[in-house]
């Protein structure tokens, strides 16, 4: 008999990869499996067509070219936007490094201040950080119990020396989407060039980059089941021409703003996957989100105190943030070994730092710690939502009937005197 891979859990118990390959993938928000469709679409470039996309001698290199042109023209048209305006970059991160940095770098005669949010993603939040260390300054917009943003909190913190106005769109821990449309058109009003992280959301919502008046768009290949490694940063051309400083000196590439030779087949497995996503999106939008709402409905039936975080109404399909109160997350994950899902306090793997996230929606300690994020995407099935809701129900139940303060809670006594520890 052949031997069976094995590997230890996080509770120390032995898995077979037999029993591991049987696990609920439900942290789409975190990377998407790459979709079958796009791996055939790559696989020609990784043997057959080799060639290098700035070899314009001969046919490798228009071959490679062509399909470059190709995925240019997909991505563009996923947000309204020129197949000109796309720059290829190796990832999401990337793509709102150059877009931050290399407006601060390029602009900076013009001023110095940029005014992002208190929920951004760390690709955007720590450049600007950076660039507050060298004499830059940044306005963080609070956001509302749900995570919004009031887009009149923007037009306010705007001031002449303003160069960048940064937004997530759909935030990847709890789903809320900015109302990013309102936004551009006070950016525009005023002068200000305009950037949104949409790294997350474009498999099932629309962007349209003239409409919303968005001059920099950062997209993340494998949030939209791509292939990791590949990422595009949409810069525009015209009204007005934006220009950025390059991160990397090297060959020309990129119109000048990302130097270094093109990951071919990594874009045209981008180019391919934002084709499916335009062609899926509106269905794949109400698939998942019925199941989205099935996954809560019985969390919320089936256990007292069961918060959702974020906004019920402007949300992205396939997030479900939820807080069970009395259970620690993580303990909670453990749990549940056949479900892979991310833990919603998302701590640093260092000082265990609750996320930026959840503190900046005023979610007190207790329910901080207590919070799983479940993100269901293209290849989440019905099976798969009743399999985690049964296992979390079961796992939640067993945590809290170990819980002391449960008990107390359940015997009226008054617990907001008792400070919440997180070890």
């Amino acid at each position: 008999m052949a031997e069976t891979a094995r590997d230890i859990d996080q509770t120390g118990e032995e898995v077979t990869a037999e029993a591991s390959s049987k696990v609920v993938y439900l942290d789409n928000y975190s990377t998407t499996r790459t979709d079958p469709r796009v791996i055939e679409a790559m696989l020609p470039y990784f043997g057959e067509h080799y060639g290098n996309v700035h070899s314009r001698s001969h046919a490798y290199g228009w071959t490679a070219e062509k399909a470059v042109d190709q995925a240019r023209e997909r991505v563009s048209s996923l947000i309204g936007g020129q197949p000109s305006e796309i720059i290829f970059t190796s990832g999401g991160t990337e793509s709102c490094n150059l877009a931050v940095k290399g407006v601060a770098r390029m602009y900076a005669e013009r001023g110095k201040h940029i005014i992002t949010t208190a929920v951004e993603h760390r690709a955007v939040m720590d450049p600007i950080r950076s660039l507050e260390r060298d004499g830059y300054e940044a306005t963080y917009l609070d956001v509302d119990n749900s995570g919004r943003v009031n887009p009149d909190s923007l037009r306010e913190a705007i001031r002449d020396d303003t160069i960048l106005v940064s937004v997530i769109f759909g935030n990847n821990e709890i789903g809320t989407v900015q109302d990013v449309a309102a936004m551009g058109a006070i950016c525009k009003e005023k002068g200000v060039l305009y950037h949104v992280d949409a790294c997350v959301g474009l498999d099932t919502e629309t962007i349209d980059v003239n409409e919303a008046g968005i001059d920099l768009l950062s997209m993340s290949s494998h949030k939209m089941y791509g292939p990791n490694g590949v990422g595009a940063l949409f810069v525009r051309r015209r009204k007005p021409r934006v220009r950025l400083s390059a991160l990397l000196d090297g060959g020309g590439q990129e119109r000048g703003m990302r130097h270094g030779t093109l990951n071919v087949p990594g874009i045209v497995g981008m180019g391919k996957a934002a084709a499916l996503c335009s062609e899926l999106r509106e269905a794949e939008k109400a698939r998942v989100s019925g199941l989205r709402d099935k996954m809560q409905t019985a969390f919320e039936e089936g256990l007292e105190e069961v918060y959702i975080n974020g906004n019920l109404k402007h949300r992205l399909p396939g997030c479900l943030n939820v807080s069970f109160n009395f259970v620690e997350g993580e303990s909670l994950m453990m749990g549940m070994n056949s479900v892979a899902v991310s833990s919603g306090s998302a701590c640093t793997s260092a000082t265990l730092e609750p996320s930026h996230v959840m503190r900046a929606l005023g979610v007190g300690e207790d329910l901080v710690h207590t919070s799983i994020r479940f993100s269901l995407g293209r290849f989440t099935t019905e099976e798969d939502v009743d399999h985690a809701t049964s296992e979390c129900l079961r796992s939640a139940r067993k945590l809290r009937d170990m819980s002391p303060l449960w008990e107390m809670f359940k015997e009226g006594i008054d617990l907001s005197s008792i400070e919440w520890k997180h070890d």
